[in-house]
Formats: structure tokens, C-alpha cells, sequence
């Protein structure tokens, strides 16, 4: 895979990131697996949060032989200065690292979160006591709040933000373009979440794929692909997968095509009639 830039941090990174939530309840063998073949498959940008249950510690071990040969992003979920320094610190010990090339904000989405995270005591200050530290080498945030997003890029210079950039809201509201013009204007890196999602889960539904709280594509092929080119044409620098191993070797899979080909006019009939066909099951509310 052509490696790809995250905005202004400068880092060269793999168009497909390594959710760590493939790595939650599962063995530690297998962790060990879907890592190695991650690293082998050219993959070298790597991320994990303290909410994916035990995902942090399944990766720190299963990622330790490849840590100096890859990129490593955490979150944290604490709004305040002493929360997210702990758990900061806890995150730093189970994934066995001295430090995180990029440190998130984790689902920043209400007027609540972002009063108190840019407050008195807000985790800006960790997050500004990590750099000098050393501990973070860049900092960034994940939302699903179009609104939220724009505050806080103009609030505090973000160097990523991890966005839904997801093709049935996108065509059918528009959803994701101006925090692609926004992040683009500021340089900030721009990480997709949400690409493969189609609606969210019917009541009664199967779910062959437990880990996504809502329907990723699956058995339609073109149409995965035509969501990942939608996404990076979006302004989307790299994609990560639903949480689970299948659509991960997806998307590798299908990586390079996707960012290096154009919709094509057959691909966007195809996205629009899909869309309009769950335009009433969208997963966020605009």
C-alpha cells in the first residue's frame, strides 16, 4: 500500500488503520495473528481506546515486537485534567509504550463535553502537560456532531480529527463536508469511521458482526467499495474498518483501488439508490 499523510503531523501512514476493537474479547493468539498480519500487509498505524474493553491489553503485547516500526494513537474519554491524566498514564503502562504519536479526545459530541474540556481543569491541560512531556507527540479529537467538530478545530490547533465519513448520510444530507473543508484549511489529519456502515441494525436483525452497533456492508462487494473511494474522494487520508477482522482484511484488500480510481458514474447510481434506500435508517441524527 502507497503511504499516505496525516495532515500536518507529517506522518506517513498506512491509507488503512488498525482498529483496536478487532483486537477486544479476543484471545491473546489470535490478537497476536490479526497484529503480524496487519504489520505484514504494510499496515503501520495503529489504534485502541480504554473503552473497547480489553482491547489495550491484547494490543500492547501483540503490537510490542512492531512498536518502533509503526504509529500508535490512544483516547481518552475524561473530560478533566486529573481523569484523563490517569488514564493517559494507564494507557501508556497496558500498551506498553512510552508515549502515543497521536492522543484523541474521545467522542466529543455534546455543548457539555466541550465547555468542560476547554474549561478550567478540562483535559486541555493534560493534554498540553503530555506534550511538554513528551508523553503525546500529537493531539486530535473523534465527534459525531458536525457542529461540535467546527467548534473545537477553531477552539485549540488539532493536529487529527476522527470523523464519520459515512456515504448514506453524506449523500443524503450532505453530512461531513465542512468539517472536511474545515480540517483541510486548518491541515489537520483526517481519520474516516462509520465508511463501511450501511443503517443501523433491525430490531430481530442477525448479527454476524456483534462488535459494530450498526450494519456494516457485507455480501455486497462493489458496494464496499464504492463507500471506501467515497470516503477518500470526501477528504478522508485513511479509513478505519467496522471492528472486525473480515471487513479490516476488506479494506486492505481493497485499499489501493479505492484510493487510487475515481467513482465512477455506475459506482454513485449505485451509492445514491442505496442510500435513498435507508434514507430513514441513518445512523446519526443531523
Amino acid at each position: 500500500m502507497d503511504k499516505v499523510t496525516l495532515g500536518k503531523t507529517g506522518l506517513k501512514i498506512s491509507p488503512v488503520v488498525f482498529g483496536g476493537i478487532i483486537n477486544m474479547h479476543e484471545k491473546q493468539e489470535d490478537a497476536d495473528r490479526y497484529v503480524a498480519y496487519a504489520a505484514e500487509r504494510g499496515v503501520n498505524y495503529f489504534d485502541v481506546a480504554p473503552q473497547y474493553g480489553d482491547a489495550q491489553e491484547r494490543l500492547g503485547p501483540a503490537l510490542a515486537p512492531y512498536r518502533s516500526q509503526v504509529y500508535l494513537a490512544c483516547k481518552t474519554l475524561e473530560r478533566t485534567a486529573d481523569g484523563a491524566k490517569a488514564d493517559l498514564l494507564e494507557s501508556l503502562r497496558l500498551l506498553r509504550t512510552d508515549y502515543f504519536d497521536v492522543y484523541q479526545l474521545h467522542s466529543v459530541n455534546t455543548r457539555e463535553d466541550w465547555e468542560t474540556i476547554f474549561g478550567p481543569g478540562g483535559v486541555m491541560e493534560t493534554v498540553e502537560w503530555a506534550k511538554k512531556e513528551g508523553l503525546i507527540r500529537n493531539a486530535g479529537f473523534s465527534s459525531h456532531n458536525e457542529d461540535i467538530s467546527l467548534e473545537c478545530l477553531a477552539a485549540y490547533d488539532f493536529d487529527s480529527i476522527m470523523f464519520p465519513f459515512n456515504w448514506v448520510m453524506g449523500i443524503n444530507i450532505g453530512w461531513g463536508s465542512r468539517i472536511s473543508i474545515a480540517a483541510k484549511a486548518k491541515g489537520c489529519g483526517l481519520l474516516a469511521i462509520k465508511v463501511l456502515i450501511q443503517r443501523h441494525w433491525r430490531e430481530g436483525e442477525k448479527r454476524p458482526y456483534p462488535k459494530s452497533w450498526c450494519k456494516p456492508i457485507y455480501g455486497n462487494d462493489a458496494l464496499g467499495v464504492a463507500a471506501m473511494k467515497y470516503a477518500y474522494q470526501a477528504g478522508a487520508d485513511a479509513l478505519i474498518p467496522p471492528g472486525n477482522f473480515e471487513h479490516f482484511m476488506f479494506m486492505l484488500d481493497n485499499a489501493d483501488i479505492s484510493v487510487r480510481e475515481p467513482l465512477t458514474e455506475a459506482e454513485w447510481v449505485m451509492l445514491r439508490a442505496e442510500a435513498e434506500a435507508v434514507r430513514g435508517e441513518m445512523i446519526f441524527n443531523a
